[in-house]
């Protein structure tokens, strides 16, 4: 029996933007007033990377996590950071067990072996367990009881974070930021959107989730985005857009000769070319474009900038060297 002939570009191109759309409408059912946090995210997810969530709480970035989970038809686990958290209780632990009157060891997977993971408030557990989770989202495997175990595909984790609440939390070191595909700022809704959340949270269950893709169907759009054609020229921007973040750099941006002590690393780049990648295809088009890169460089880079005293005692942002880096190589 020969195999079905796969589907031309365009068509795959056009299930894929389907799939985006329902995607977002049905966490929208859930989430409400960060519609650029829900497009960001599952943009992340869709290039294969993880996500910080940033933003002080009862703002709905556990709601948005779970929604997405669902709306995926994903397994899902939730992961509460606390300053005694070891990474046995992430990873799992052999157990030794009585079996038909032998006693053997027996390993009992962890959270971390689920398709979307919540790590809430992961600035809060020890360096060692940060670093046991951001070993699992790099090699996408762990290591328990001497046997490496593979996580099941795909495998997506959303880390919190509150920006405000520093005393007794260990902040995540510049090196593991770099993890992460986005940092996403979630910030206050509007007055429109709050009267909505009020209004919805306060009355009658609303309409449920529905179930949108399955896992084997994100990993074939994971899969399609990376066949997405990227210009020399667009690579030669998104290269000059990261060295544009380098004081030291020839064409260093004004803010960051300034301001930034390093800046972003090559992760950067890879960043804002699989996260315009998706960006291309959400609005239909089969190449990225200059817009594309300008779009996604907020999120790809802001967690990748270290900024120097000066820029810390002026309180700059990593958003605004972004924008200035973005200015400077415009013709």
């Amino acid at each position: 029996m020969t195999a079905p002939a796969p589907l031309p570009v365009e068509a795959r191109a056009a299930r894929f933007r389907d799939t985006f759309s329902r995607l977002r409408a049905e966490v929208g059912k859930a989430v409400v007033g960060h519609d650029e946090v829900v497009e960001q995210a599952l943009v992340a997810f869709l290039a294969g990377g993880h996500v910080l969530l940033e933003g002080v709480p009862g703002l709905g970035k556990t709601l948005l996590v779970r929604t997405i989970a669902d709306a995926l038809d994903l397994r899902f686990s939730r992961i509460q950071f606390t300053p005694d958290l070891m990474p046995a209780d992430i990873l799992g632990t052999t157990v030794l067990v009585d079996e038909d009157g032998r006693r053997i060891f027996e390993f009992r997977p962890g959270p971390i072996f689920a398709n979307v993971v919540l790590a809430d408030e992961v600035n809060r557990a020890t360096p060692k367990t940060q670093s046991a989770l951001l070993e699992a989202m790099q090699e996408e495997r762990v290591t328990a009881g001497g046997v490496t175990r593979t996580l099941e595909a795909p495998f997506f984790v959303l880390a919190t974070q509150n920006p405000l609440e520093m005393e007794g939390t260990y902040p995540l070191p510049e090196a593991q930021l770099d993890r992460f595909l986005f940092k996403i700022d979630v910030r206050m809704p509007g007055r429109d959107d709050l009267i909505e959340v009020l209004a919805r949270t306060t009355g009658a269950p609303g309409a449920a989730v529905q179930k949108v893709a399955a896992g084997s169907v994100a990993l074939e759009l994971r899969a399609f985005v990376r066949e997405v054609p990227v210009a020399r020229p667009v690579l030669e921007h998104v290269a000059a857009l990261v060295q544009a973040t380098h004081p030291g750099a020839e064409r260093a941006a004004p803010l960051a000769r300034r301001f930034v002590r390093y800046g972003a690393s090559p992760r950067g780049g890879q960043a804002l070319i699989l996260g315009a990648k998706v960006l291309a295809l959400v609005r239909g088009r089969l190449n990225v474009s200059f817009e594309d890169i300008e779009a996604i460089a907020r999120p790809a880079l802001r967690h990748r900038l270290i900024l120097n005293f000066e820029g810390e005692a002026e309180g700059i942002v990593p958003d605004a060297v972004i924008d200035d880096a973005l200015a400077s190589l415009r013709p």
